[in-house]
C-alpha cells in the first residue's frame, strides 16, 4: 500500500526528542541474507519508499503501514513502527529526553509494556541501565512495565542516536497461527517464502519437496498461489495500541484475488515418515490448501513426477547432518535425491537448502549457491539450477 510522502524524517537535532509520530519510518526486519527478497516483496506491495538499510527495509508510513506489512508481507520476520529518536550522550539526558515524548498517543494505559534496549557505539554503552531509564519514562506517563509483557518498545542507542520503535507483530512472522504441526529442524515459513521468490515462483507453477517434513515449502507454496494472505489466521501486538485495535482481524485473502477453483493439486509434499505426512496433512487443512496440496509417504527413490503437471520447481530442506556419523549418512540420501531427479525429471527447476556444499554437490546435480542465509544461527545456501 501507499502512505505519500514523508513529512518528517527519522533524523535528530541535539535540542530535543523528535516524536515521528503517525507518518514516519517502519522498520521490515529481513531474515539475515534475504533482504532483497523482503525489498522486492515490499515494493510489490505498494509500500513507499521502500529501501534497504541494514537488517532489513524501511518504508514510509506509521501504524497504519505498519498493520498492512504484518498482514500481507510474506518475507519480514517482524514489522517495528519508529515513533521516535533523540540524542542521549549520557543517562541523565536519556531520562529527561524519554520523558518528554507523547508515550501515550501510542501506548494505552491498560495494556503493559516490556522494554528491551541495544547500545552499540555510544557514550551510552550499558543495556540494562538504558531500559531503566526508558522504562521510568514509560512508567511516569502512567503506563505499566513489566518483563513478562506481550509489548514490547525497543530502544537502539547507536553512535548517541537513541531511536524508539514499537513491535508490532508480537511473535515472529513465520508463526502464521494455522501450522501446528511442527517437525524436526524446521524451515521457517519467511524463508520459505523467500527462497521461493529466488527460484522464480509466482504461484502458478507446481511445486515438489521430496523430503516435505511438516509441509512448510509445499503450504507456502500453495498460498500464494491461493492468494493468501499470511496474517489471516494470528493476532499482532498492534492491536493492544492506540488505534491498533479499530482495524479487525486480517482478511483471508489478497484484494482482488479471483479464487480459480479448477487449478487442481499442484503442490506435492512426500516424506519417509509417516507422522510427518499426518501433520502436514492436518497443517493443509488448518491453512485451507487442502484441496491443491498432496501429501504422500514415500522415499526418495519412489520419487515420480506428478501425472499430468509441467515441469515445475523441485525445492527442498533435507537434513544437514549436526553430527560427523549422521554426515556420513546423509551423502548417500543426497546420491540417491540426485540420481532420480536426473533421471525422471528434466526440465524441472531445482533447490536444495543446505549447510553443507560436500552434500550438494553429492547430488551430481549441476547447481550454483545463493546465500548465505541464517537459519537459527546456522549459514545455509540454496544450490539451485535446472535439472538436463
Amino acid at each position: 500500500m501507499s502512505s505519500g510522502p514523508r513529512t518528517e524524517q527519522l533524523s535528530m537535532q541535539d535540542a530535543a526528542p523528535s516524536p515521528v509520530g503517525g507518518l514516519g519510518v517502519v522498520f521490515l526486519v529481513a531474515q539475515p541474507g534475504l533482504e532483497t527478497a523482503l525489498l522486492t516483496e515490499a515494493i510489490a506491495a505498494g509500500f513507499a519508499d521502500a529501501q534497504l538499510v541494514p537488517g532489513g527495509v524501511e518504508i514510509a508510513g506509521g501504524l497504519a503501514e505498519a498493520i498492512s506489512a504484518n498482514h500481507i508481507l510474506r518475507r519480514a520476520v517482524r514489522v517495528l513502527w519508529r515513533v521516535a529518536a533523540f540524542r542521549a550522550l549520557h543517562l541523565a539526558q536519556l531520562d529527561k529526553r524519554a520523558k518528554k515524548l507523547a508515550w501515550l498517543d501510542w501506548l494505552r494505559p491498560d495494556q503493559p509494556v516490556r522494554v528491551e534496549a541495544v547500545c552499540r557505539s555510544s557514550k551510552i554503552y550499558h543495556d540494562k541501565a538504558a531500559v531503566q531509564r526508558i522504562a521510568g519514562a514509560i512508567t511516569a506517563a502512567g503506563i505499566t512495565v513489566a518483563s513478562d509483557a506481550a509489548l514490547v518498545i525497543k530502544a537502539r542507542i547507536e553512535d548517541d542516536l537513541c531511536t524508539i520503535s514499537i513491535d508490532t507483530s508480537g511473535e515472529p512472522l513465520h508463526r502464521r497461527g494455522h501450522k501446528t504441526f511442527v517437525g524436526k529442524a524446521p524451515l521457517r515459513e519467511t524463508m520459505a517464502a523467500g527462497f521461493l521468490w529466488q527460484m522464480g515462483f509466482d504461484g502458478s507453477q507446481a511445486v515438489v519437496d521430496p523430503m516435505c517434513g511438516s509441509g512448510t515449502i509445499v503450504l507456502e507454496a500453495a498460498e500464494i498461489a491461493a492468494g493468501l494472505l499470511p496474517g489471516r489466521s494470528r493476532d499482532f501486538a498492534f492491536a493492544h495500541l492506540v488505534g491498533g485495535g479499530n482495524e479487525g482481524r486480517c482478511p483471508s485473502r489478497s484484494p482482488g484475488y479471483l479464487e480459480n477453483e479448477e487449478g487442481g493439486v499442484r503442490f506435492f509434499g512426500y516424506d519417509r515418515d509417516d507422522g510427518a505426512i499426518r501433520g502436514a496433512q492436518g497443517n493443509a487443512a488448518r491453512a485451507g490448501t487442502s484441496a491443491i496440496c498432496h501429501f504422500t509417504r514415500q522415499a526418495v527413490s519412489d520419487l515420480m513426477p506428478p501425472e499430468g503437471i509441467a515441469p515445475g520447481i523441485i525445492l527442498t530442506n533435507p537434513p544437514y547432518g549436526a553430527r560427523i556419523g549422521e554426515r556420513k549418512l546423509l551423502f548417500a540420501v543426497y546420491g540417491a535425491l540426485g540420481a532420480t531427479l536426473r533421471a525422471r525429471f528434466a526440465g524441472w527447476k531445482v533447490g536444495i537448502v543446505t549447510s553443507d556444499k560436500g552434500l550438494a554437490q553429492a547430488t551430481g546435480l549441476s547447481l550454483a549457491p545463493l546465500g548465505p542465509v541464517d537459519h537459527s544461527g546456522t549459514k545455509v545456501w540454496l544450490w539451485q539450477g535446472v535439472i538436463g
